[in-house]
């Protein structure tokens, strides 16, 4: 098992920005892929970015440009950029972790965006 537990979400004006970091309780076997999803009210969760094991980054068209996902396999977290946030970007991010045939994730954090 691997826990995940996610920090730095918080509210934030438009045009701001955030990092939020996710830690996982041990080294995650290779190849994996980690990153962040999002869930808003009322919408079904979607992948924002993810990271491989390789170090290949993807991007949801919504964030390309403003969001850079990074990793540290020292430290065992996955970060996430945040910049020129939008109102649009309000939701609980999750961080998520997949190895082989396992699929992990967080309890998730709130990030809220004003206008």
């Amino acid at each position: 098992q691997v826990q995940l537990v996610e920090s730095g979400g918080g509210l934030v004006q438009a045009g701001g920005s955030l990092r939020l970091s996710c830690a996982a309780s041990r080294r995650i076997d290779s190849p994996n892929v980690v990153g962040w999803y999002r869930q808003a009210p009322g919408k079904q969760r979607e992948l924002v970015a993810t990271v491989t094991s390789s170090r290949r980054t993807s991007y949801a068209d919504s964030v390309t440009g403003r969001f850079t996902i990074s990793r540290d396999n020292a430290k065992n977290t996955v970060a996430l950029q945040m910049n020129s946030l939008k109102p649009e970007d309000t939701a609980v991010y999750y961080c998520y972790a997949g190895v082989l045939s396992s699929a992990y994730w967080g309890q998730g954090t709130q990030v809220t965006v004003s206008s």
